[in-house]
Order: structure tokens, then sequence, then C-alpha cells
């Protein structure tokens, strides 16, 4: 096998997480949504672990983009 195309696989499944962070982070605010609807009064104070959990999803996607890239051009 080519080095080019043991680029191309790796960086193919490297970029998988990002499909993952977009299923993460509409898990993320359907739940809160969810649990927003149902009590609005506790909405306020699950709104920081929405951010914390959206931030770390992001990350995720970002940090699996970062190394489909670094595998590319590398």
């Amino acid at each position: 096998m080519e080095l080019d195309a043991a680029k191309q696989i790796g960086a193919g499944i490297a970029a998988i997480a990002l499909a993952g962070a977009g299923v993460g982070i509409g898990m993320i605010f359907s739940s809160y949504l969810s649990g927003a609807l149902r009590n609005p009064s506790a909405a306020a104070s699950q709104f920081t672990n929405l951010l914390i959990g959206f931030a770390l999803t992001e990350f995720t996607g970002l940090l699996g983009f970062v190394v489909a890239m670094i595998i590319l051009f590398a």
C-alpha cells in the first residue's frame, strides 16, 4: 500500500469523530430542551451544564479534525 493511500484512509477514520460530535451535540441540546420544557424553573440552573457538555463534545470533534489534518499534511 502506498503512503498516500494510507494517509487518506487514516484521515477518513479520524474524521469519524466529526460525525460523533454532531450526534452528541444534538443529543445534548435535545435533552436540555426536553428537560426545560418539563420544568422551566430548573432550566436556568442547568444552562452551565449545557454549555460545558457542548464545549467538551465540540472539542472532541475539533480534535478529530486536527488529527485528520495532521495525518494528511504531516
